[in-house]
């Protein structure tokens, strides 16, 4: 096969016949071979491509807070009466249950200003009485759910609670990260602005522990507390008595998380990321 330089003039190359028999120049051989750049330049700039959309998409998952859990207690199919409801969540999955000998029922989540809950009309509460007497056990009486947040981080709770005039005036989140073996108090909530009222958007953001992401065995708990620095349960309302058949009515309980990114974008990540290295150690 004869060299390049010595083809004949006949032949298509875009050269000149003078510089046909010379030493090609740095443009000229730049000609002749760029057909052979693109084929790495479309390689490269394709796999940048998918590790850039890989990325915003894994971006744009995780950064999103999504609802894994919530409770409205509201009646399935709807009924217009505030007075029956259920404890199935109505978003996602999870278990809703009594603690310390605490009693319940529905009633309106519509009365006292209302809670958060879009829906009116059959607008349900979950209502809890039977509470503990006058200095005795606090902290193990209330309301508890328990929701895995397996595939999910940056975990947050938020609830709705009403309070009834001789209630507790305190309560507290608590939350388990071995399915309710062990509880870490978390924030006490003080309603301060008295009795026959909601409470809305109460939060707890449990981002800053580890362990609450992606935990089969999570679990959340309300329960009525002392004053602080105190041994007595406080009225909600002053100058009304503490009772234990006070009322606490909750709604719109939510447990919401970051999706983790699936498996897959993640090896698309990894794949992208190998090939850019392995594309940078040979450009070195």
């Amino acid at each position: 096969m004869p060299r390049l330089a010595e083809l004949p003039a006949s032949a298509n190359l875009n050269v000149p016949p003078s510089r046909l028999k010379a030493p090609l120049t740095r443009d000229e051989h730049h000609q002749f071979t760029k057909p052979i750049g693109p084929v790495w330049s479309v390689e490269d700039s394709s796999m940048k491509r998918v590790f850039a959309l890989a990325l915003l998409v894994s971006a744009a998952v995780a950064s999103q807070a999504v609802t894994i859990a919530q409770w409205n207690f509201n009646s399935v199919p709807s009924d217009a009466n505030t007075a029956t409801g259920t404890t199935a969540p109505s978003t996602g999955a999870g278990v809703a249950s009594l603690l310390g000998g605490v009693t319940g029922a529905f009633n309106s989540g519509d009365a006292s200003g209302g809670s958060s809950d879009p829906a009116t009309g059959d607008d349900s509460g979950w209502q809890t009485t039977n509470y503990p007497a006058q200095s005795a056990a606090p902290g193990t009486a209330g309301v508890q759910f328990a929701v895995s947040t397996a595939g999910f981080s940056g975990i947050a709770v938020s609830w709705d609670t009403r309070h009834s005039n001789t209630s507790s005036r305190y309560t507290r989140l608590d939350y388990s990260l071995d399915g309710g073996a062990n509880w870490i108090n978390s924030t006490v909530f003080d309603a301060d602005q008295g009795g026959d009222k909601w409470y809305n958007g109460r939060s707890v953001d449990l981002s800053g522990v580890a362990g609450a992401s992606n935990n089969a065995n999570f679990q959340v708990r309300i329960v009525s507390v002392f004053a602080p620095g105190g041994g007595t349960y406080s009225p909600t309302t002053t100058g009304q008595t503490y009772a234990g058949t006070g009322t606490l009515r909750y709604d719109m309980v939510t447990i919401s998380g970051q999706p983790v990114p699936e498996p897959a974008t993640l090896a698309i990540l990894g794949m992208g990321a190998a090939a850019l290295i392995r594309r940078r150690a040979k450009k070195a």
